[in-house]
C-alpha cells in the first residue's frame, strides 16, 4: 500500500503540479491512515472497508484532532481512493458516500442498556487496576464525558456530598454534571482503595492514574474502552465517544428535555445536541403517539 501511496504522490506532483507543502500534507495524512490499516491487519487496499475509514476518523477525533483536521484527512483519503479506482487498482471505493464532517454524521452507534451493563461489568475488581477501570467507565457513561474531560479530572472535581462532577470542556468552559449512585460508589472505592497505591505518596491531584503514577492519557483510555468492549462481546465499534453518545441517547429515550441534555453535554448550540442525540424512528413515533392529539 505504501507503493500505491508513492505512485499517487508522484501523480499529484507531476500531473497536478501541487506545491511541496500540499504534497507533504497529503503524505502525512495518508501515511497515518495506512498505518491505521496495517495496525488493524488490513493487508491490501481492496480489503479495506468503510468501517476502517470511520475507525480511523473517530480515533483521530478522540485523540484531540480538530474537526477541520479530521475533515482534511477524509478529503485526502477520498482523493487517494478515487485515483486508485480510476487507475483500476481499487475495485470499489468505500469512501464514495462519505461526507466531510459535520462530525455528527459519523458518530458511533449508541449502546443498548444491556450492552452498556455488560461493558461496565467487564473490569475484574479483584485484579490490579480493576477498580480504576470500572470507576473510569462508570464515570464516563454517567456524566457523558469527552475522553479529554475524563483524562483531565482531578480529585477536586468530584463532589460526593452534592452528587455532582465538575469537568472542563471545550474552550475551558466548566460545567456540573450529576453523578449517579453507581458511579459514585465505584469512584469512592477507587479513591479510597486503589488510587493511594497508584499515587504511592505523590502529590498529584489527577483522578485517574496509570500504574506509573502518571495521568491516564486519551490514547490509553481509548484502548481500555475498546478492550473491554471486545471482552463484553459487543460487535459495534465502541470508542470513548460511544459512551458519551450512549449517555445522551439513553437520556433522550427516557424523555429527558433536550435543553437539559444540552447543558450536561456542554454544547453551546442546541443544534449540536439535536444532531448528536439522533433517536431512532420508533422512539419518535412513540413520543408522537403519546403527545399528539390526533396521533
Amino acid at each position: 500500500m505504501n507503493a500505491l501511496l508513492e505512485q499517487f504522490l508522484d501523480h499529484l506532483s507531476a500531473e497536478r503540479g501541487l506545491s511541496p507543502h500540499t504534497l507533504s500534507a497529503y503524505s502525512s495524512d495518508l501515511r497515518l491512515f495506512l498505518d491505521c490499516l496495517a495496525h488493524r491487519g488490513v493487508a491490501s487496499i481492496n480489503a479495506m472497508r468503510r468501517k476502517h475509514i470511520v475507525d480511523f476518523l473517530l480515533e483521530e477525533r478522540e485523540t484531540g484532532k480538530r474537526t477541520s483536521t479530521v475533515g482534511r484527512r477524509l478529503a485526502a483519503i477520498k482523493t487517494f481512493l478515487r485515483y486508485l479506482q480510476r487507475e483500476g487498482l481499487l475495485a470499489a471505493n468505500p469512501a464514495d458516500a462519505m461526507d466531510s464532517p459535520r462530525w455528527g454524521r459519523i458518530l458511533p452507534d449508541a449502546l443498548t442498556v444491556r450492552e452498556t451493563e455488560r461493558l461496565l461489568a467487564q473490569p475484574d475488581l479483584r485484579r490490579r487496576l480493576g477498580l480504576r477501570d470500572r470507576a473510569l467507565l462508570e464515570t464516563m457513561y454517567a456524566a457523558g464525558l469527552r475522553v479529554s474531560e475524563a483524562a483531565g479530572l482531578t480529585l477536586d472535581d468530584i463532589r460526593f456530598e452534592d452528587g455532582f462532577l465538575r469537568c472542563t470542556g471545550k474552550g475551558r468552559k466548566e460545567r456540573l454534571v450529576p453523578l449517579g449512585e453507581s458511579a459514585r460508589t465505584f469512584l469512592r472505592r477507587y479513591i479510597e482503595e486503589e488510587r493511594p497505591r497508584l499515587a504511592r505518596g505523590g502529590e498529584t491531584r489527577t483522578l485517574f492514574l496509570s500504574a506509573r503514577r502518571r495521568a491516564l492519557n486519551r490514547r490509553t483510555i481509548w484502548r481500555l474502552v475498546r478492550f473491554y468492549a471486545r471482552r463484553a462481546g459487543i460487535e459495534k465499534r465502541v470508542h470513548p465517544h460511544t459512551l458519551r453518545h450512549t449517555f445522551a441517547t439513553h437520556l433522550l429515550a427516557n424523555d429527558a428535555p433536550l435543553r437539559v441534555i444540552q447543558e450536561m453535554l456542554g454544547h453551546a448550540d442546541i443544534g449540536t445536541t439535536q444532531i448528536y442525540t439522533h433517536v431512532d424512528s420508533s422512539h419518535l413515533r412513540a413520543v408522537h403517539q403519546r403527545y399528539h392529539p390526533r396521533a
